[in-house]
């Protein structure tokens, strides 16, 4: 009896469940041109940056001859320098629009990508600060000024292309979208790498690949996100009316250099110091994003042996593919819960199997490790970037998503000088996996992470006090 008398409540609630995890991905599914233009850029270049950076450590101790410690820090410099110059050039998109943002950081990015691959071929002059040095730092300095326009006029487009309705998934989705990119290059550089006699030969050839869907990426843009196209759709997914839209762009035409200049000084966030405290105390979690382009790609190479060590771009590419499933799944499942609490949750679910990898290397523990740090990642990743880039004032989305990303500068700038040496105490080159330490790494790696989850939940009840008001009301 009681069964049956749960049971027309139990297929309600099935029935709503079912429908808050679907109508999200209808929504987005009948989004406009201009921001499926942007999640197709997003794919190439997701593709293209994972993909050279997965090979850079390598790239800088096998081509330029670094050792462990410099390679580290040169991929530090390029990851850190992204973020620093989003402090500075995130702005960008606030003043030339997307488009143009989008151009001019694709052009950078294709220069860069030219010098890095061009490097190894045009001088045999190796080591620190040596000619081939130089022109891979001068390669990275392209890569740098290009993202460091590029994220934020993304996620600036987002905020322009969705409606009330669309905005959290297509945060989601943009990130998701990357991801799958991020994935893709595991698949892409294995057979091309492995066609040549060498590796060596062969990661250029693959680097070669990533110039060519960098050009792909810019024609991608000027053919879809025409300004006609843009201008249609910030119309049709406007709450305002026409007129409004047009007196606003008129004020903003009528503002001097001088006074948005003063608008953004006193709008400068650093001001609110739970703010501040937010973005700082995720430090420590987003050390693992770090160690996936520092630690993984050597790990897996000297830890392992067989298919893990041959295959290493498919492992250290994992993690963006199950990113891409599960982003979606948990925006949508999630689309109403606090902010703050699932920020506890998910850098707690991120940061914890951290520790699984201290039990020792092997496929089991990789794929749990990968499996479960990624839904972590999935539940606070991309709420923190829809966050800050709503609560950003009219026109400063940008400079918004450059100040947020501030700690990010510092997180790779950090984990790069000590990457290196854990590696070569812990996974040094030349002996036995039988013989290496890693478990001991991992547990400290692991320990370090842990900080951001207990941080955000001893501080919660001074967090919470503004939070709602402010960033949920």
């Amino acid at each position: 009896m009681s069964d049956n008398s749960q049971h027309p409540q139990e297929s309600f609630s099935l029935r709503n469940i079912t429908r808050e995890l679907i109508q999200p991905f209808i929504d987005l599914f009948h989004a406009s041109r201009a921001l499926w233009g942007i999640n197709l850029s997003y794919l190439l270049e997701g593709l293209t940056y994972f993909g050279v950076v997965g090979y850079l450590v390598i790239y800088f101790t096998d081509f330029v001859k670094l050792d462990d410690i410099s390679a580290g820090q040169m991929v530090g410099f390029q990851t850190a320098g992204i973020t620093l110059a989003m402090l500075f050039l995130g702005a960008t998109v606030d003043w030339i629009g997307v488009r143009k943002s989008l151009l001019a950081a694709l052009l950078f990015m294709l220069v860069g990508r030219i010098f890095l691959t061009l490097g190894p071929s045009i001088t045999s002059n190796t080591g620190l600060w040596s000619s081939a040095h130089l022109v891979a730092m001068l390669g990275i300095v392209g890569i740098v000024l290009g993202y460091g326009i590029y994220q934020p006029a993304c996620y600036a487009a987002v905020k322009q292309f969705t409606t009330e309705k669309t905005s959290a998934m297509g945060y989601a989705m943009l990130y998701a979208i990357m991801n799958l990119g991020g994935f893709l290059p595991g698949i892409i550089a294995p057979p091309i790498r492995q066609a040549y006699e060498s590796d060596k030969e062969g990661m250029l050839a693959v680097m070669w690949v990533y110039v060519g869907l960098t050009v792909l990426g810019i024609i991608v843009v000027a053919i879809i996100l025409t300004k006609k196209t843009i201008e249609k759709t910030i119309l049709e997914v406007s709450t305002e009316t026409k007129e409004k839209i047009e007196a606003d762009k008129k004020e903003d035409d009528e503002k001097s250099a001088k006074d948005r200049i003063i608008f953004y000084l006193k709008n400068f966030p650093i001001r609110d110091l739970r703010f501040m405290f937010f973005i700082f105390i995720l430090i420590p979690v987003q050390t693992l994003f770090a160690h996936n382009w520092l630690t993984l790609p050597v790990y897996y190479k000297r830890a392992f042996t067989g298919v893990v060590a041959d295959n290493f771009e498919f492992f250290t590419n994992f993690n963006p593919l199950l990113i891409f499933i599960l982003t979606p799944m948990v925006a949508a499942l999630t689309i109403k819960r606090n902010t703050y609490k699932m920020m506890i949750w998910g850098t707690f679910v991120m940061a914890f199997p951290t520790f699984i990898l201290a039990l020792g290397p092997s496929i089991y523990t990789v794929f749990a490790y990968l499996t479960l740090m990624t839904i972590g990642e999935a539940m606070w990743q991309p709420r923190f970037l829809q966050w800050v880039a709503e609560i950003a004032p009219k026109g400063m989305t940008g400079i918004y998503m450059g100040i947020g990303q501030f700690p990010w500068f510092l997180t790779k700038v950090v984990t790069s000088l000590y990457s290196g040496w854990f590696l070569m105490h812990y996974a040094p080159e030349g002996i036995a996996p039988s013989q290496m330490n890693t478990e001991t790494m991992w547990f400290i790696y692991g320990c370090i992470a842990m900080v951001s989850s207990i941080g955000l939940f001893l501080a919660r009840g001074w967090m919470m006090k503004g939070f709602k008001l402010k960033y949920e009301g």
